[in-house]
């Protein structure tokens, strides 16, 4: 474990991963029509919890050991970050694994978030909020003239029509970044905050909860409930645009207002929850917790990984009860890095315009 690093962040991330392959691997609906607990539990709230995590981690970059470096070059780093992680995506994206891979839109999120970093917590949390709302509704209005989308996962051969190709990424794909800019800007404002601070993290974990109840509490009183049951696995990034009433629904990337309040908050209460544990933990058994979730700290890895072991020539395509499996190989390797104190192999690479830009930076305090 690296000295000064928030093992509690690692935790979420790795849960984050879990629930991620869980959505992939495991049955949405029971056999009788139901929505499996897996479903409930994860769908749609794993990837918002890595792109709210994703956001924390700009800012602790942006705040700490990048600070001291010129803001040029601290961009430039960063930005070619984004793009390498982007890259990954079209990689992954031309497998057959029947998967919407997050990671080119993850990269193109980075890069709109680099503006947002110049400002203060405050700053971050009020247009955050007011993100949540103007987004999907700009969104909204915008789609109906925009491409028909497709659903497959960009690729290579999607840069043939780029317009086509950036319509998807911000707009009209399973993760489209505008709206997803609200997760981003809510973890901007998260890292910037004392993630050491013991009755801070207790706020923030019950208000997220509180934010996350109340969201879905009024979406059910608002919707009819045969539209939110036929919808509870998912709307493949967007609500249909015919009908206003669309935007109160909550429901697995579906990107309104509520669902983004609702899993905004459900990301703020993982991560405090997880921090809250790190804290009451002594050093030893923080450092044991570092191995156990050791995965957390190499999600682009092992995330790249589940989705190579999803090919069929590795893995077969509908699987649901090796999901277990999965966990099982992911945290190992996740443990065995944390042992050596080796970064992930995909980390260290896409680290490297991060290493030349600490290059002549300023030390600064952590």
């Amino acid at each position: 474990m690296r000295e000064g690093r928030l093992v509690g962040l690692d935790v979420a991330r790795c849960l984050a991963l879990l629930g991620m392959v869980a959505t992939h691997v495991l049955d949405e609906r029971t056999p009788a029509g139901d929505l499996t607990f897996g479903q409930w539990l994860a769908g749609g709230r794993a990837s918002a919890l890595f792109a709210v995590l994703a956001g924390v981690s700009l800012a602790l970059m942006t705040r700490a050991h990048l600070r001291g470096a010129p803001l040029a070059r601290r961009t430039a780093a960063i930005a070619a970050r984004a793009l390498l992680i982007a890259v990954l995506g079209l990689v992954l994206g031309g497998l057959d694994t029947g998967l919407a891979i997050i990671l080119t839109y993850y990269g193109v999120l980075f890069l709109l978030g680099l503006p947002f970093t110049l400002l203060g917590a405050r700053a971050l949390a009020v247009l955050a909020v007011a993100w949540v709302v103007a987004a999907p509704v700009a969104s909204y209005l915008l789609r109906p003239v925009l491409p028909p989308r497709g659903y497959e996962s960009p690729t290579f051969g999607q840069l043939a029509d780029p317009g086509q190709l950036a319509s998807e990424l911000l707009f009209t794909g399973y993760y489209p970044v505008v709206p997803w800019l609200a997760y981003l800007l809510a973890g901007l404002a998260l890292g910037r905050a004392d993630l050491r601070n013991r009755t801070l993290l207790v706020s923030l974990t019950l208000g997220g909860l509180g934010v996350a109840v109340l969201a879905t509490q009024v979406s059910r009183a608002l919707v009819d409930p045969v539209v939110a049951s036929r919808n509870a696995t998912g709307m493949f990034g967007n609500t249909p645009t015919d009908d206003w009433s669309w935007l109160l629904v909550v429901a697995p990337h579906s990107s309104t207002p509520l669902d983004l309040a609702q899993t905004i908050g459900s990301a703020v209460f993982v991560i405090g929850l997880c921090l809250l544990v790190e804290r009451a933990l002594p050093r030893p058994a923080t450092v044991v917790l570092a191995v156990v979730f050791g995965a957390g700290a190499m999600t682009l890895s092992l995330y790249s990984l589940h989705v190579v072991m999803r090919t069929p020539e590795v893995w077969p395509r509908e699987s649901p009860d090796t999901y277990l499996t999965h966990v099982v190989v992911l945290l190992v390797i996740g443990a065995a890095y944390a042992l050596l104190r080796r970064r992930g192999p995909l980390e260290t690479a896409v680290g490297v315009p991060l290493q030349w830009a600490r290059r002549d930076a300023i030390p600064t305090e952590r």
